[in-house]
Protein backbone atom coordinates (compact mmCIF):
# COMPACT_ATOMS: atom_id res chain seq x y z
CA UNK A 1 0.00 0.00 0.00
CA UNK A 2 2.91 2.46 0.60
CA UNK A 3 4.14 1.76 -2.50
CA UNK A 4 0.95 1.80 -4.43
CA UNK A 5 -0.50 5.07 -3.64
CA UNK A 6 3.04 6.81 -5.39
CA UNK A 7 2.93 4.91 -8.43
CA UNK A 8 -0.51 5.58 -8.88
CA UNK A 9 0.07 9.55 -8.67
CA UNK A 10 3.22 9.02 -10.74
CA UNK A 11 1.34 7.21 -13.37
CA UNK A 12 -1.74 9.93 -13.35
CA UNK A 13 0.40 12.72 -13.79
CA UNK A 14 2.53 11.84 -16.21
CA UNK A 15 -0.52 10.16 -18.64
CA UNK A 16 -1.74 13.57 -17.76
CA UNK A 17 1.44 15.41 -19.09
CA UNK A 18 1.36 12.96 -22.07
CA UNK A 19 -1.56 13.60 -23.12
CA UNK A 20 -1.42 17.12 -23.17
CA UNK A 21 1.09 17.98 -25.47
CA UNK A 22 -1.70 16.11 -28.25
CA UNK A 23 -4.36 18.28 -27.13
CA UNK A 24 -5.08 21.57 -28.15
CA UNK A 25 -8.40 21.57 -26.00
CA UNK A 26 -8.21 24.90 -23.28
CA UNK A 27 -8.78 22.16 -20.07
CA UNK A 28 -5.22 20.75 -21.01
CA UNK A 29 -3.85 24.42 -21.43
CA UNK A 30 -5.28 25.22 -17.78
CA UNK A 31 -4.10 21.97 -16.69
CA UNK A 32 -0.03 23.00 -18.28
CA UNK A 33 -0.36 26.39 -16.69
CA UNK A 34 -1.44 25.44 -13.50
CA UNK A 35 1.42 22.47 -13.67
CA UNK A 36 3.81 25.03 -14.45
CA UNK A 37 2.93 27.49 -10.95
CA UNK A 38 3.19 24.26 -9.11
CA UNK A 39 6.72 24.26 -10.52
CA UNK A 40 7.33 27.61 -9.20
CA UNK A 41 5.89 26.46 -5.80
CA UNK A 42 8.49 23.35 -5.93
CA UNK A 43 11.72 25.11 -6.90
CA UNK A 44 11.08 27.73 -4.21
CA UNK A 45 10.61 24.81 -1.53
CA UNK A 46 13.92 23.16 -3.14
CA UNK A 47 15.64 26.46 -2.58
CA UNK A 48 14.64 26.52 0.78
CA UNK A 49 15.96 22.54 1.08
CA UNK A 50 19.47 23.76 -0.45
CA UNK A 51 19.55 26.52 1.74
CA UNK A 52 19.06 24.44 5.02
CA UNK A 53 21.55 22.02 3.40
CA UNK A 54 23.96 24.50 2.97
CA UNK A 55 23.76 25.99 6.40
CA UNK A 56 24.16 22.42 7.89
CA UNK A 57 26.95 21.33 6.41
CA UNK A 58 28.55 24.46 7.04
CA UNK A 59 28.06 24.31 10.52
CA UNK A 60 29.03 20.94 10.98
CA UNK A 61 32.80 21.74 9.01
CA UNK A 62 32.89 24.83 11.29
CA UNK A 63 32.59 22.50 14.28
CA UNK A 64 35.20 20.30 13.10
CA UNK A 65 37.79 22.95 12.36
CA UNK A 66 37.34 22.47 8.86
CA UNK A 67 37.68 25.11 6.19
CA UNK A 68 36.31 27.38 9.70
CA UNK A 69 37.55 30.63 8.41
CA UNK A 70 35.67 30.21 4.64
CA UNK A 71 32.81 28.43 5.74
CA UNK A 72 32.15 31.52 8.15
CA UNK A 73 32.30 33.95 5.50
CA UNK A 74 30.11 31.93 3.41
CA UNK A 75 27.79 31.47 5.94
CA UNK A 76 27.94 35.46 6.36
CA UNK A 77 27.19 36.12 2.42
CA UNK A 78 24.26 33.94 2.60
CA UNK A 79 22.87 36.18 5.80
CA UNK A 80 24.21 39.12 4.71
CA UNK A 81 22.59 39.57 1.24
CA UNK A 82 19.06 38.90 1.78
CA UNK A 83 19.58 41.47 5.09
CA UNK A 84 21.00 44.37 2.67
CA UNK A 85 18.41 43.50 0.01
CA UNK A 86 15.16 43.91 2.63
CA UNK A 87 17.30 47.22 4.05
CA UNK A 88 17.87 49.21 0.85
CA UNK A 89 16.54 47.19 -2.06
CA UNK A 90 18.03 45.82 -4.92
CA UNK A 91 18.40 49.44 -7.24
CA UNK A 92 21.15 51.01 -7.89
CA UNK A 93 23.23 52.46 -5.43
CA UNK A 94 22.13 50.62 -2.91
CA UNK A 95 24.66 48.25 -0.57
CA UNK A 96 23.52 45.08 -2.04
CA UNK A 97 24.40 45.77 -5.53
CA UNK A 98 28.00 47.14 -4.68
CA UNK A 99 28.38 44.10 -2.78
CA UNK A 100 27.38 42.39 -5.88
CA UNK A 101 29.42 44.02 -7.94
CA UNK A 102 32.91 44.50 -6.24
CA UNK A 103 32.52 41.08 -4.58
CA UNK A 104 30.23 38.25 -6.14
CA UNK A 105 31.45 39.34 -9.32
CA UNK A 106 34.82 39.46 -9.63
CA UNK A 107 34.85 35.77 -7.66
CA UNK A 108 32.93 34.69 -10.38
CA UNK A 109 34.84 36.19 -12.91
CA UNK A 110 38.28 34.47 -10.84
CA UNK A 111 36.34 31.09 -11.24
CA UNK A 112 35.78 31.41 -14.57
CA UNK A 113 39.19 32.65 -15.23
CA UNK A 114 39.81 29.38 -13.59
CA UNK A 115 37.96 26.93 -15.53
CA UNK A 116 39.72 28.07 -18.55
CA UNK A 117 42.87 26.89 -17.60
CA UNK A 118 41.68 23.81 -16.87
CA UNK A 119 40.02 23.65 -20.20
CA UNK A 120 43.46 24.20 -21.75
CA UNK A 121 44.82 21.35 -19.82
CA UNK A 122 41.99 18.44 -19.94
CA UNK A 123 42.46 19.94 -24.06
CA UNK A 124 45.98 19.39 -24.05
CA UNK A 125 45.54 15.48 -22.81
CA UNK A 126 42.80 15.10 -25.05
CA UNK A 127 44.20 15.98 -27.82
CA UNK A 128 47.14 14.28 -28.16
CA UNK A 129 48.09 13.60 -31.50
CA UNK A 130 48.69 9.57 -30.59
CA UNK A 131 46.31 7.72 -33.48
CA UNK A 132 44.69 8.85 -36.68
CA UNK A 133 41.47 9.67 -35.28
CA UNK A 134 43.36 11.84 -32.71
CA UNK A 135 45.22 13.61 -34.78
CA UNK A 136 42.03 14.38 -37.12
CA UNK A 137 40.06 16.11 -33.63
CA UNK A 138 43.61 17.84 -33.19
CA UNK A 139 43.89 19.63 -36.66
CA UNK A 140 39.72 20.34 -36.09
CA UNK A 141 40.28 21.85 -33.01
CA UNK A 142 42.97 24.10 -34.23
CA UNK A 143 40.96 25.21 -37.28
CA UNK A 144 38.13 25.99 -34.66
CA UNK A 145 39.71 27.80 -32.24
CA UNK A 146 42.44 30.05 -34.94
CA UNK A 147 39.05 30.64 -37.13
CA UNK A 148 37.72 32.02 -33.62
CA UNK A 149 39.79 34.48 -33.13
CA UNK A 150 40.12 37.94 -35.22
CA UNK A 151 43.90 37.66 -36.54
CA UNK A 152 42.86 34.39 -38.42
CA UNK A 153 41.60 37.05 -41.21
CA UNK A 154 44.81 38.32 -41.60
CA UNK A 155 46.54 35.02 -42.11
CA UNK A 156 43.87 33.42 -44.58
CA UNK A 157 39.87 34.53 -45.57
CA UNK A 158 39.29 30.70 -45.32
CA UNK A 159 40.15 29.80 -42.16
CA UNK A 160 37.31 31.11 -40.77
CA UNK A 161 35.02 29.83 -43.40
CA UNK A 162 36.63 26.57 -42.90
CA UNK A 163 35.59 26.93 -39.36
CA UNK A 164 32.45 27.98 -39.70
CA UNK A 165 31.55 24.96 -41.58
CA UNK A 166 32.95 22.53 -39.31
CA UNK A 167 30.81 23.83 -36.59
CA UNK A 168 27.52 23.97 -38.99
CA UNK A 169 28.26 20.91 -40.48
CA UNK A 170 30.27 17.89 -39.03
CA UNK A 171 29.43 19.23 -35.63
CA UNK A 172 26.19 19.78 -35.72
CA UNK A 173 25.51 16.26 -36.96
CA UNK A 174 27.22 15.05 -34.20
CA UNK A 175 25.76 17.17 -31.94
CA UNK A 176 22.12 16.38 -33.23
CA UNK A 177 22.84 12.58 -32.70
CA UNK A 178 23.76 13.06 -29.33
CA UNK A 179 20.24 14.86 -28.60
CA UNK A 180 18.74 12.37 -30.37
CA UNK A 181 20.02 9.88 -28.26
CA UNK A 182 19.16 11.84 -25.35
CA UNK A 183 16.07 12.69 -26.01
CA UNK A 184 15.87 8.22 -26.35
CA UNK A 185 17.28 8.00 -23.55
CA UNK A 186 15.26 10.53 -21.68
CA UNK A 187 11.44 9.26 -22.94
CA UNK A 188 12.59 5.41 -21.93
CA UNK A 189 13.49 6.54 -18.72
CA UNK A 190 9.99 8.60 -18.33
CA UNK A 191 8.05 5.29 -19.50
CA UNK A 192 9.49 3.28 -16.83
CA UNK A 193 8.88 5.45 -14.22
CA UNK A 194 5.04 6.15 -15.47
CA UNK A 195 4.58 2.47 -15.65
CA UNK A 196 6.17 1.71 -12.40
CA UNK A 197 9.42 -0.18 -13.53
CA UNK A 198 11.70 2.02 -12.42
CA UNK A 199 11.53 2.83 -8.57
CA UNK A 200 14.44 4.18 -7.50
CA UNK A 201 12.79 7.09 -5.60
CA UNK A 202 10.80 5.15 -3.88
CA UNK A 203 14.33 3.90 -2.43
CA UNK A 204 14.43 0.77 -4.09
CA UNK A 205 10.69 -0.71 -3.06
Amino acid sequence: MQTRIPLLVCLISGLIMFAQYFSSHPVAKSIYENVLEWWQIIFAFTLLVGVAAFIKTNLKSISQKKDAPYRTISLLGLVLMPILALIGGTKIDTPFLWVFENMQAPMQATVFSLLAFFVASASYRGFRARSIPASILLVTALIVLIGRVPIAEFISDSIPKVGFWIQNYPSMSARRAILIGIGLGSMTTALRVILGIERTYLRGN
